[in-house]
């Protein structure tokens, strides 16, 4: 069953296009990652599907509701957490829970039993008394995410809920997704890491607000076209140029480098060309194309 169908959507700031004619459609109770760097029009997009700014669409719909004059139907339905942390710093962790339950109408042993699921679910029990500017990153995010469930929504929008926290704790966040996937939660996080992306049901590639490509995390390894190559060298300014020069396209990739070549290019070729650079046979090895590869490869096109 679909519960949010996308049909060319676009938005507009004066002449740049934010976003431009995307389209895709979510499942209910799956996680679909919206991925894209900085700038690529993730936001507009989110904003544009809570309703928070204007946008041109053929359709857009929320659980078959109309999000442009039908939103007050889907707002019981949406819990949407923005990409700043948007909670009160100076109230307590449970003076945060406590307020926006109250904004749904959650009180008395309601309340109560919610807040306790909450803690139970997130960890954030023993710091219920601390001041949310206080938190760590990781528990900020925990404490928005937790406020965004107090009504118990049945979709969750999340603009880059884990940019800035550290890797333990952004496994930990996605663990919690996970489970709220299972318990029937329908959730769209948008992420500049590919890692988080390895961990969804599905997922869109987004560049210059144009969507690339959508499907699985393995359907989308799978539309790699070519051979990747890892040349374990120092990626030094000199030595990226020197591939440059050399004819060869290649990125950077931690403490190596990923050289990129049509199928049919001759490995005689490659091999001559690196030896030409001072590489070393042992130093090259053919690797199986990874999701940031095919994203690169779709960029570029």
């Amino acid at each position: 069953m679909t519960i949010i169908a996308v049909k060319n959507l676009s938005r507009n700031y004066g002449t740049l296009k934010a976003v431009d004619a995307f389209s895709f459609e979510v499942e209910a109770g799956e996680i679909m990652a919206v991925m894209g760097p900085d700038g690529a029009g993730k936001t507009s997009l989110f904003r544009s599907l809570c309703g928070l700014i204007d946008f041109t669409a053929d359709e857009t719909t929320i659980a078959g509701f109309r999000v442009k004059d039908q939103y007050d139907q889907i707002k019981p339905l949406l819990g949407y957490m923005p990409q700043i942390f948007s909670l009160y710093p100076d109230l307590s962790v449970e003076e945060n829970l406590s307020f926006y339950s109250g904004l749904f109408g959650l009180r008395g042993g309601a309340l109560e039993k919610r807040k306790d699921e909450l803690y139970q679910f997130s960890g954030l029990g023993p710091f219920r008394g601390r001041r949310a500017g206080q938190l760590s990153g990781g528990m900020k995010q925990k404490l928005a995410l937790s406020c965004n469930l107090v009504h118990d929504p049945k979709v969750l929008i999340l603009d880059e809920p884990t940019t800035g926290v550290d890797p333990l704790s952004r496994r930990q966040f996605w663990e919690i997704l996970k489970s709220l996937r299972a318990g029937g939660s329908t959730i769209v996080v948008s992420t500049p890491y590919m890692d988080e992306v390895a961990m969804a049901d599905r997922a869109v590639f987004m560049f210059g607000g144009k969507k690339l490509s959508e499907g699985t995390p393995t359907q989308l390894e799978q539309q790699y076209r070519g051979k990747v190559f890892q040349v374990d060298v120092e990626p030094t300014v000199q030595r990226m140029h020197q591939l440059a020069t050399a004819g060869l396209d290649s990125r950077r990739f931690g403490a190596s480098v990923h050289v990129y070549i049509p199928a049919d290019y001759p490995a005689d070729e490659l091999n001559s060309r690196l030896q030409g650079l001072d590489v070393k046979s042992d130093a090259v090895r053919e690797i199986s194309p990874g999701l940031e590869d095919v994203f690169i490869q779709l960029m570029g096109k």
